[in-house]
């Protein structure tokens, strides 16, 4: 028995590779001054050394780097440091390590709508599983819902359908659960996305009218963009079932809302434009109920 516990002891051991020349080594040196990359031999290190000079610094001084390469918005200078993440982590609470996920999350999602790679939008979504699990161990619900709707619609961008709609229904069932209503709201949108890809209409405008429940029961009563973001694929949705009597209240709410945002960010938004598109659909089908829009005015 102790025999065989002292072969599996040193199996493990020898998993360990030269970062030089992957060998494996039951004996490798680490670098005195990152502590971070291991050698087997003085060869290798040296033969290393133009390479590794490069990002050899002291931890503190690493996550210096990370943390200037982000506000600089610099995502190469951050994922040049992402090799060394799992030192970042090493030994810190679930608060610290959330904020360096985090940071290189944000480094790949830049990294993503910068080159269009899928290898970005995936890896945003192995930083997010990470992520949820630390912020269920925080108790910041709304945070961890976020994150799942976030790793869901990566997934979805990424064309894997059935991992998109896993964690979109996390994300639903954490935003009823814990009463956010702007996470159930987004998990509704993601859901009814992927029932669009897929041809189920009557499913699709269930989930879109479940969301934009949702959105009306927002925790800020002055913010209205989750309402926004659900109401043009829901009237889309509903044009296309020529439910018009369903519609015209929604178009009516779309341009008050509308509005509102404009006045708020004093000038006339993307959604207040996308409002008059809508207004004037609906004249299109021909419902005399609708009033007449007022005139279109700049600088508003």
């Amino acid at each position: 028995m102790a025999d065989t516990l002292a072969l599996a002891i040193q199996t493990l051991e020898l998993k360990a590779s030269c970062s030089h020349c992957s060998k494996e080594c039951a004996d490798l040196k680490r670098c005195s001054i990152c502590k971070h990359a291991s050698y087997c031999g003085a060869a290798c290190q040296n033969a290393a050394w133009k390479k590794h000079k490069k990002i050899c610094v002291t931890l503190e001084e690493a996550r210096k780097r990370v943390n200037a390469a982000r506000e600089g918005e610099d995502w190469r200078g951050v994922l040049k440091w992402e090799g060394r993440l799992e030192q970042f982590l090493e030994g810190a609470p679930d608060a610290s390590r959330n904020s360096s996920l985090d940071v290189f999350r944000w480094a790949h999602m830049d990294a993503w709508s910068s080159t269009g790679s899928t290898d970005h939008a995936l890896a945003v979504v192995r930083l997010q599983d990470r992520r949820i699990e630390l912020l269920g161990n925080l108790e910041r619900f709304r945070d961890q819902g976020e994150a799942m709707c976030q790793a869901a619609e990566q997934l979805r961008i990424a064309g894997k359908v059935q991992e998109a709609f896993g964690y979109f229904q996390r994300a639903r069932d954490v935003g009823a659960a814990h009463g956010f209503f702007s996470v159930e709201c987004k998990a509704c949108l993601g859901l009814g996305k992927l029932a669009l890809q897929e041809g189920r209409h009557d499913e699709e405008v269930d989930l879109l009218r479940n969301a934009f429940a949702a959105s009306s029961l927002r925790e800020n009563e002055d913010d209205t963009t989750m309402e926004l973001t659900v109401l043009p694929p829901l009237i889309d949705a509903l044009f296309l079932e020529h439910a018009t009597d369903e519609v015209e209240p929604l178009v009516l709410r779309y341009r008050e809302a509308a509005m509102t945002q404009s006045q708020k960010i004093g000038r006339v938004s993307f959604w207040e434009l996308e409002s008059l598109c809508a207004s004037a659909r609906l004249l299109e089908v021909g419902n005399p109920s609708t009033p007449r829009l007022p005139s279109f005015r700049h600088g508003r």
